[in-house]
């Protein structure tokens, strides 16, 4: 008796029973000519992808780092998949900006426009007409429709909601955007459900914050989930279906062909250990105390001698009224090396405007500073204008971007990476000490605020003095 199977036949079918494998096949026509790289946790996800496609379970919440595949998994090849078995079914893909969620759309067409899925689930096809980026349908009723979060679902519903990255990373520590993103979500993204006992819901996201959407849900429980760190920090036993199980003991790596214990050190090095801890490890601790540790400062008994191409820069937190009830103005004078920077002096006084004014002529003399920062908001915009029409002081107004917590978590990977330099003791260096490491929950913050301002315009990319020199 001979053997008559068909290889091609055999590939087909593996395509349709088995996701992982679907998932490696669609990643070589989303990103044709790109190595892949398979890793184990492609088998996790695929496993539990499997089990809301068979109704097992209807809640699953699937964490992980960037960079590992979860968009072309969840978002691009399972939709496709889905369809590929019901083209009946009804997907509705949710992601946080235009611009990805319609790259994932194009990509998961593309996929379903592809000889190799049409030979592997002949019944599916596109609609005629019904192919639009965002929103195209199966000649059976079924489809992939995109949206973005705040995004409007008006008659949509679906079986299956796939929610994607609902954080833009950046917008992880405004309270404001956080909250919007868990409102809609309550208020109209579940109600998008085609029949409430069975429509099932997948969240694939990188942590952000511990009171982003993954860590609402999970607090309110009745979800899978799948946490994948990228370094093991206790030990794990991730169900891989019929392919067995890993065990993760710590210090295990989830992938290290991609995310090898090199490339995180640089992660952690460029985002400094708050970050990198939310979006690599998926343990986002709280922002209050944890935001910036004091022995990330390295300290100096002796301030530096002047060096060649060294500036002196006072960075100033100006406030309006100088009544207790109101905030204080706060000038932090440092010296700047090239890409470090020691803080030599902290000024904080309750000013009204005539005499903030004469202060910073002052401070300014004092130190001899080749440039002023003061924040272009409140008072400070009629400050920057008289001393640009004075003329005699460099003044640069810096316009305040995104909240205060988000300005400085932007920026403390400087003093994580040892850029910053505070005095081991002076007599203001302990009220400095107590506001930065209580921040963002103290009952002040313009020392904080004058701090991440410098930090901002240190971190800017400029033609520095030294290298004018050279």
């Amino acid at each position: 008796m001979t053997n008559d199977l068909n290889p091609a036949d055999v590939f087909r079918t593996i395509l349709r029973k088995d996701l992982s494998s679907f998932i490696q096949r669609a990643f070589a026509t989303v990103d044709p000519g790109a190595r892949y790289h398979h890793g184990w946790h492609i088998d996790a996800i695929a496993h539990q992808l499997e089990r809301i496609a068979r109704g097992d379970i209807r809640r699953l919440i699937i964490t992980l780092p960037p960079r590992s595949l979860k968009s072309i998994a969840a978002s691009i090849a399972f939709p496709a998949w889905l369809l590929g078995h019901d083209p009946m079914r009804q997907i509705v893909a949710v992601s946080y900006s235009d611009t990805l969620s319609e790259k994932l759309a194009i990509d998961c067409l593309r996929i379903l426009s592809s000889p190799w899925y049409q030979a592997a689930f002949p019944a599916t096809r596109l609609a005629k007409g019904q192919t639009r980026r965002a929103d195209f349908a199966t000649t059976r009723g079924g489809g992939r429709f995109s949206t973005t979060i705040g995004g409007t679902l008006t008659g949509r519903g679906g079986d299956i909601i796939l929610i994607d990255d609902p954080h833009k990373p950046e917008d992880a520590t405004s309270d404001v955007k956080r909250t919007a993103v868990l409102d809609w979500f309550k208020s109209t993204l579940v109600s998008r459900q085609n029949d409430p006992a069975t429509s099932a819901i997948v969240l694939i996201q990188q942590r952000v914050h511990e009171g982003d959407l993954a860590g609402m849900l999970l607090e309110q429980g009745g979800w899978v989930h799948l946490d994948l760190p990228a370094i093991a920090e206790e030990r794990q036993v991730i169900d891989l279906g019929w392919r067995g199980e890993v065990i993760r003991d710590p210090g295990h790596y989830l992938h290290p062909d991609r995310l090898s214990p090199g490339v995180l050190e640089e992660r952690k090095a460029e985002l400094g250990s708050y970050l990198f801890a939310a979006q690599y490890q998926q343990r986002p601790a709280p922002l209050g105390g944890g935001l910036v540790k004091w022995a990330w400062f390295k300290t100096y008994t002796k301030a530096p001698e002047p060096a060649s191409g060294d500036r002196i820069v006072q960075s100033w937190d100006t406030a309006s009224k100088a009544d207790e009830t109101n905030d204080w103005s706060v000038c932090t004078t440092w010296r700047v090396r090239r890409n470090s920077a020691w803080l030599l002096d902290v000024h904080r006084a309750r000013l009204e405007f005539p005499e903030l004014r004469r202060r910073i002529q002052v401070l300014q003399s004092r130190w001899n500073a080749q440039l002023i920062l003061i924040e272009e908001a409140g008072s400070g915009v009629q400050l920057i204008q008289d001393l640009k029409q004075d003329g005699a002081i460099s003044v640069r107004g810096i316009i305040p971007k995104d909240d205060k917590a988000t300005r400085l978590l932007s920026v403390s990977h400087l003093i994580e990476g040892g850029q910053i330099a505070v005095p081991a003791d002076a007599p203001w260096i302990a009220e400095f000490q107590r506001e930065v490491t209580l921040f963002p929950n103290g009952k002040h913050d313009d020392q904080v605020d004058s701090l991440s301002q410098f930090l901002i315009w240190l971190a800017q990319p400029r033609v520095r003095p030294w290298i004018r020199a050279l």
